[in-house]
Formats: structure tokens, C-alpha cells, sequence
């Protein structure tokens, strides 16, 4: 126990370090599920050829980048909890593990989108991944602010606010887009 105690800076070093590279990995697979996506409006040889180099370009995100980093995240996480028990007392990491229960759940379910879309059967379209895509970042402000203010529920400010800019960028985006086709 006082090795992990000892080493507790270590564990959360690495844990950061690997809660950034799990997340440039889900925020980068699901843009490669777009592109996936939209090949499909391709000709059928152009449409083959780019599929099959996202089925390489996400087996080797997935495998080699974002599943181990997701691996390390609990690991180094588990680690830190270990070393300091009364991190489990505070309602902040109750609510912060339980998005990372979330994390977990969209980590898999883009496992099952990576899966439908390698054998053609995926019924996502390009704008319901885009919609997914914010998920990940909705998930990563929550958890930041509610790292970072703890027992304050300024977290809450800040995931309401991060959710009132990306609605407003929406519907701006689709009134751009009507004005566009007029």
C-alpha cells in the first residue's frame, strides 16, 4: 500500500495522460465513422476503395490507440482510488464515476458502430454520428468541471453552458444552411 501511495503523482499523471489520448481516440473514430458514412454516396468503386482504408485506418485506432487507452484510464484511476480510499467518500467522485460508467457505455456502443459499419450494416447516417460525436465532448466538460470545482456544483453551470452554445451552433448551422439553398 505505501507504494501506491508513494507513487500516487505517477498514477495520476498517467491517468490524465491516458484520459487524453482515449478521448483524441473516440472524438477521431467517430469523425472516421462520418467519413465511413458518407462514402456511400461514392460510385461503387471509389465507395469499396475508401471503406475499406477506414475498416484499416479504425481496427488501428481502435485497437492500437483507443481501447488501451481506455484500458489505462480505469487502470491508473483504479490505482489513484486505491492509494487515497477517501476519494470514494466524496459525492463529486460519485457523480464522476458514474460518468465514466457513461464513458464506458459510449466507448462500446462506438465499438458496435465500428463492427455494423465493417460488414455493411450500420443504419447510422452522417448526422446522427456528428450528434454522437458531442456526447464524447458533452462527457469530457462534465467531467473536467466537476474534477476541477468539485463539491461546488459550478460543474453543472458549465456542462448547461457548454450544452447552451453547442444548441445555439446548430440551429446556426442549419439556418446557414437554409439561407445557403435559398
Amino acid at each position: 500500500m505505501n507504494f501506491l501511495i508513494e507513487h500516487y503523482s505517477v498514477w495520476k499523471a498517467l491517468h490524465i495522460i491516458f484520459v487524453v489520448s482515449w478521448f483524441a481516440g473516440l472524438f477521431y473514430m467517430v469523425r472516421l465513422f462520418i467519413y465511413h458514412t458518407e462514402a456511400n454516396t461514392r460510385p461503387e468503386d471509389e465507395k469499396r476503395v475508401l471503406q475499406d482504408q477506414f475498416n484499416i485506418m479504425q481496427n488501428r485506432l481502435w485497437y492500437i490507440i483507443t481501447t488501451p487507452a481506455m484500458i489505462g484510464t480505469v487502470l491508473f484511476g483504479t490505482l489513484m482510488l486505491t492509494a487515497n480510499p477517501a476519494l470514494l467518500k466524496m459525492p463529486w467522485m460519485h457523480i464522476k464515476l458514474t460518468f465514466v460508467a457513461v464513458l464506458l457505455v459510449y466507448h462500446f456502443i462506438c465499438q458496435g458502430i465500428m463492427n455494423r459499419l465493417k460488414n455493411g450494416s450500420s443504419k447510422w447516417t452522417s448526422g446522427h454520428l456528428r450528434m454522437w460525436n458531442e456526447v464524447a465532448t458533452l462527457l469530457l466538460v462534465a467531467i473536467v468541471f466537476l474534477v476541477i470545482l468539485k463539491t461546488s456544483l459550478g460543474w453543472l453551470g458549465g456542462v448547461i453552458g457548454f450544452f447552451g452554445v453547442g444548441i445555439a451552433l446548430m440551429m446556426g448551422i442549419r439556418l446557414y444552411k437554409k439561407l445557403r439553398k435559398n
